[in-house]
């Protein structure tokens, strides 16, 4: 007779193998493995949480941007679905025709700014600005009402907003133009339609603040939250939980307040007049603190010393930013400061024209609310800012969140079940300590899917050196080594530069180059674009590299801060619409042909996540050196000292759980078997482990950032890449101590990466081409 557990398992598989998902396609046996790890994590529910890696792009469900929401709802308007009433009540219907699919009624929500309809408040611009003049358009006071704003007298419009919303699959210019048409806000009238949504879409800032759920009516209580591109979820929730001012921001709070209570101080009664003094003591201690540390560049804070002065510490901050929210304080000074700078432009044309209204009372709030969490997981730094050509010197103060765990809490212990999926979400063990550290083993799903593409598809190299390796070592001379210390060296980086020719010379279409920072793509850039004249000396008219690589292939370049929808269009139509005659580079006479293009981008940049280069965009992915952050920097170093002395207490004091183990689906879909008790270890032991967990999180941030950047080339099963690894530090010898953290693509570009050999480095000045594959020097598909 069988186990009842094996039978129990045995039964479990097989629903799952029966269960009909609706692809729209042919799905890959990956898509099928994910699909069923994650409806096994739903059916259990009770606070289930699944950490699945698939790195096939597969779409679920909540993301990081609007656009990335946009595409998943195109997405999902590919599959068609049966009916979910019950056959009896569709036979039921008489001289109807019996509908064969139903759409999914999906609802996307988003911020006023994005969906306001009403011109005099969308014109202004800051989120905070329109949400505090959208609610004082609502105020039983307010002379002038908004006339968008649903209520008995436009409930037609309403429910016809309500109806069409679920019918037509929207995104966010839907709904917006919905609005418009039917002359209905958006930003309400959309409420109305979430008790018959199936799958509600939102980003990141509105499902990870609580006051942001509220607002919007979300209940999590019984439902299901899925995270997509989940790897960026810790730093997401220290950012909507983070907060900075400045003190020429506090300057200019306590001018704005001084410039207000002078014209309307007599007006002020009772409580109004206490709060209104007790901001201008909260800018004056801010600004006390801030001055007392311009002796130094950069620090720490103790939370103490922040409202220390001006008796500002005795104030009660929750009762102060309530009363600022609900007074809508920060409007009404910054909407008279800016009606009385306008004024005074208008009457005074020979004195200078006053700046332009900032809202900075509105940066206030956000850090007074920064403050207001809990202080072991929070620290605050103050950091001298040099001046610029349109900004003075200044100093920041700068609110940061060093553990999700409080913050995310809110969310782990309401949903039904809470999915994490992305690309690059290995090792798991970050977001089980920093995310659910408490959460027993049974409760816990993880999975990590292969890829779909065969490993003839993927050529992976590492361009350690720009002489050969002698055999079984790791160094070599002038190693490509893109340390903090040595990545400024010229005859490096002219040495990268001619790597990066061979490559254009020999790889047809689109190669995508990834930089560690904007600051060190300048440098690269600059000394590329400057003649050698150990070289070439007294030759002004030799072309320079950057000349030369132009010869090759049409080159882009990402700016930080630029318009990437427009470089994207014109890296893909030099690469798939070229024209027949193309001008040449400076310095050179000819004009001819380009093969290709060349995108110049960051990790961590706006290109390196979210985008597809798939096919002839992105034929070749370069990675230039590891994107370490700043170990040395006051917030890593706080990070780290955090993750370690938690890691330390939690080592010591472990917690008292007992736990059975959880039924096993497949050895594909289910978590690892419960850990046995745990044993005491010394505190030596204890500390060596928490310091090693703190440096496993260091490089895991590192690693997980040019993963995501790899993954831009390979998009579909038949898509094909090269990647090259520039930096010594990724040679096989030296990227084996990550194995026990690498899936999917990340291992098989491990698996893929071949010893150097002599005849594979660049020998001398640009001898020695990269050797590629095949495939890979192919015109076309």
């Amino acid at each position: 007779m069988p186990e009842p557990e094996a039978a129990n398992k045995d039964e479990m598989s097989n629903e799952l193998e029966q269960i009909d998902f609706h692809h729209p396609y042919q799905p890959y046996d990956v898509q099928l493995e994910f699909m069923r790890a994650v409806y096994s994590v739903l059916e259990k529910g009770n606070g289930q949480v699944g950490i699945l890696e698939s790195p096939t792009g597969t779409i679920y469900y909540t993301s990081r941007t609007h656009s990335q929401l946009t595409q998943f709802i195109s997405e999902l308007r590919r599959p068609t679905f049966p009916p979910s009433l019950p056959e009896e009540l569709i036979a039921g219907g008489q001289g109807k025709e019996k509908p064969n699919t139903e759409t999914i009624k999906q609802l996307p929500l988003s911020s006023r700014q994005k969906l306001c309809i009403n011109p005099s408040v969308a014109r202004l611009g800051s989120l905070a600005a329109i949400n505090d003049r959208c609610t004082e358009l609502q105020q039983s006071k307010s002379k002038e009402k908004c006339s968008f704003m649903p209520g008995a007298e436009n409930l037609k419009q309403t429910h016809a907003f309500r109806d069409t919303a679920l019918a037509i699959l929207p995104d966010i210019e839907d709904l917006h133009r919905v609005g418009k048409e039917l002359q209905i806000c958006p930003y309400y009238a959309s409420r109305t339609a979430i008790p018959g949504a199936e799958v509600i879409t939102l980003p990141y800032p509105l499902l990870l603040q609580k006051s942001a759920r509220d607002a919007l009516g979300i209940k999590l209580e019984g439902n299901v939250v899925i995270i997509d591109e989940a790897h960026n979820i810790m730093d997401a929730v220290a950012n909507v939980h983070a907060a900075e001012i400045r003190l020429s921001e506090l300057r200019r709070a306590r001018h704005m307040l001084g410039v207000y209570v002078k014209r309307f101080g007599k007006k002020l009664k009772g409580e109004n007049r206490v709060m209104v003094a007790q901001v201008g003591k909260v800018i004056e201690s801010l600004t006390e603190c801030l001055i007392g540390q311009l002796s130094a560049k950069v620090g720490i804070v103790e939370p103490s010393s922040v409202l220390k002065s001006r008796g500002a510490d005795q104030i009660n901050l929750f009762k102060l930013i309530r009363y600022i929210q609900e007074s809508k304080l920060a409007y009404k000074v910054e909407s008279y400061m800016s009606h009385a700078e306008q004024e005074q432009e208008q009457t005074s044309s020979t004195a200078s024209k006053p700046g332009a209204s900032s809202p900075v009372l509105h940066t206030l709030v956000s850090f007074l609310l920064a403050l207001t969490n809990l202080s072991e997981e929070g620290r605050i730094f103050y950091e001298k800012q040099s001046a610029s050509q349109t900004a003075p010197p200044d100093i920041k103060l700068s609110y940061l969140l060093l553990s999700p765990t409080h913050a995310f809490f809110s969310i782990a212990s309401s949903a039904r079940a809470v999915i994490l999926a992305g690309g690059t979400m290995s090792p798991f063990e970050d977001y089980k300590a920093h995310l659910f550290p408490t959460l027993p083993p049974e409760k816990t799903t993880t999975l990590s899917c292969g890829h779909v593409i065969p490993k003839s598809n993927l050529f992976v190299y590492t361009l350690a050196s720009t002489r050969p390796i002698p055999p079984g070592s790791t160094n070599g001379p002038d190693p490509f080594e893109f340390t903090f210390d040595r990545r400024k060296d010229p005859t490096m980086i002219r040495q990268l530069g001619v790597a990066l020719l061979n490559i254009c010379s020999i790889v047809p279409d689109g190669v995508v180059v990834f930089f560690p920072s904007y600051g060190y793509l300048d440098e690269v850039v600059a000394a590329w674009q400057t003649v050698d004249k150990q070289l070439a000396p007294g030759a002004s008219s030799q072309p320079t590299l950057w000349d030369r690589l132009g010869l090759k292939k049409h080159i882009f370049r990402e700016t930080r801060g630029g318009e990437t929808d427009e470089l994207l269009q014109r890296y893909s139509e030099a690469i798939l619409s070229p024209s027949t005659t193309l001008s040449s580079a400076p310095n050179t006479p000819q004009q001819k042909k380009l093969n290709g293009a060349l995108l110049l981008s960051v990790i961590g940049g706006r290109l390196s996540e979210g985008i597809n280069f798939s096919d002839r965009l992105g034929r070749c992915v370069v990675v230039v050196g590891l994107p370490y952050p700043n170990i040395h920097s006051p917030d890593w170093k706080a990070r780290l000292e955090y993750i370690e002395a938690t890691t330390l207490s939690r080592l010591l004091n472990p917690p008292e759980t007992t736990t059975s183990p959880a039924p096993r689906l497949s050895t594909s879909t289910t978590s690892a078997p419960p850990p046995p008790p745990p044993q005491k270890i010394t505190y030596q032991e204890a500390t060596n482990l928490s310091k090693l967990a703190a440096r496993s999180f260091y490089e895991n941030a590192c690693l997980r950032a040019v993963n995501q950047s790899i993954g831009r080339a390979i998009r579909h099963r038949n898509d094909y890449a090269a990647v090259v690894l520039v930096d010594r530090r990724l040679l096989p010898q030296l990227v084996e101590q990550f194995a026990v953290h690498t899936t999917s693509v990340e291992r098989q570009i491990s698996d893929a990466i071949p010893p150097l050999r002599q005849d594979d480095a660049l020998e001398g000045g640009e001898r020695g081409d990269v050797v590629v594959n095949e495939k890979f020097i192919e015109n076309g598909e």
